[in-house]
């Protein structure tokens, strides 16, 4: 039995006792069972309710159980689960041509996560750039604390050495700069560069926003190299930040952006996609996913883009966050000893503390609080979009109470 269960007797049942006996131990659990969840809040195996802030990890953005979801994805459920992507499915055509419409993209991938996403667009660099310019033409150009999956390849194009470590050798052809160095960027550039792979705003690594420069510069060497500019908005995509993408709040548009996440509202599903000219370069038999589009995902995904397109909904979200972010900088004014910056744009905000707090998600978690910490002193929030003000104010007090 781990510390973890070792220190949470109270909240050991049967079935707690089963999983930990029989799940992989990949993850460092809190010593807690879900059991139940509604809008922002979940409940556990004993009862006790929850104020969720992690929301499955900017997961569940439209919050638990969403009716119209739970509804599309059971009515999908009990007319078709699944085919094969050698068939069409109406589900996911319905997906494709809501997110190209709303995008600069012509083109869909469908996989099943952000990590396939983000290898799909791995693949596609390499295949555009060795059919372009030539099979030395392979390199992608990263940044230093970014966070693209779990597979080989994305964690190579990671930029923290705690994911790689054990696994080398790493693939080759990843270049990985300094976050908003435009002079290292530029330095990295060359005829082997077949894409720039960049979060927006950088989630696991902290919450922290590309500069606008930075992305000036990134746009400019693709344009000129002829390379591809890749976006990884698996985290901050899907109107986390107030839009419904988060390029659209920068001077520059992709050529390739991964989705996944919120997408289906907690049901899984990811994308890739690409302009016509770019995703021509994945002709039949060169890239597959056995579940891409599974009719099931793609019905909660439609539904999941038709409310976040609903007339005023970004905009609360855009409201609601400037909420959040004024809170945290008044409570980091009155407590400047222990909070260093507050930083972040919608609804993905982090605190950074001066100092290591490694036991603050548990403290919160106890008095009824769910949140993610990240290199053990950031406090990052990403709550359900349909957060209240009432639930902010909550988890505000909640966190000043604990510092």
């Amino acid at each position: 039995m781990t510390e973890a269960w070792a220190t949470g007797t109270k909240r050991q049942t049967q079935t707690a006792q089963l999983l930990e006996s029989s799940v992989a131990n990949t993850y460092s659990r809190f010593p807690v069972t879900l059991v139940r969840g509604k809008g922002c809040k979940v409940w556990d195996d004993n009862g006790k309710e929850y104020l969720d802030f992690a929301a499955g990890i900017a997961v569940c953005s439209l919050g638990h159980c969403h009716p119209a979801v739970t509804e599309a994805i059971a009515q999908q459920a009990r007319t078709l689960v699944h085919v094969s992507n050698l068939y069409w499915t109406i589900p996911q055509l319905e997906v494709a041509h809501l997110l190209t419409e709303n995008s600069f993209a012509d083109r869909a991938f469908f996989c099943n996560s952000g990590a396939e996403s983000v290898e799909g667009a791995l693949k596609l660099a390499r295949r555009y750039g060795h059919q372009n310019r030539g099979p030395d033409c392979y390199e992608v150009i990263c940044l230093e604390g970014s966070f693209h999956g779990r597979t080989l390849a994305t964690i190579a194009a990671t930029g923290q050495p705690v994911f790689q470590h054990g696994f080398e050798p790493m693939p080759s052809g990843f270049i990985h700069v300094p976050l908003n160095s435009m002079n290292a960027l530029k330095l990295a550039a060359g005829s082997r560069t077949a894409a720039i792979l960049i979060e927006p705003i950088q989630g696991e690594g902290g919450v922290r926003p590309v500069s606008n420069e930075f992305l000036l510069a990134a746009r400019e060497i693709c344009d000129r190299l002829g390379a591809l500019l890749i976006f990884d908005e698996v985290q901050a995509g899907m109107g986390r930040t107030g839009t419904l993408f988060a390029y659209e709040q920068t001077p520059v548009v992709p050529d390739v952006m991964c989705l996944a996440k919120a997408l289906g509202n907690g049901f899984p599903i990811g994308v890739m996609l690409a302009k016509n000219d770019v995703m021509s370069h994945l002709p039949p038999g060169s890239h597959a996913s056995t579940f891409g589009g599974n009719p099931v995902a793609c019905a909660a995904a439609k539904v999941v883009i038709e409310i976040l397109k609903s007339p005023g909904f970004l905009d609360t979200v855009k409201e609601k966050g400037t909420y959040l972010k004024a809170g945290l900088e008044a409570m980091a004014a009155r407590h400047s000893e222990a909070i260093l910056e507050v930083r972040g744009r919608g609804l993905i905000q982090a605190i950074e503390f001066r100092k290591p707090v490694p036991e603050l998600a548990n403290k919160l978690m106890e008095d009824g609080f769910l949140v993610l910490l990240s290199q053990k002193k950031i406090l990052r929030l990403v709550p359900p979009l349909i957060v209240t003000k009432a639930e902010i104010d909550a988890m505000l007090v909640a966190i000043e109470s604990s510092i």
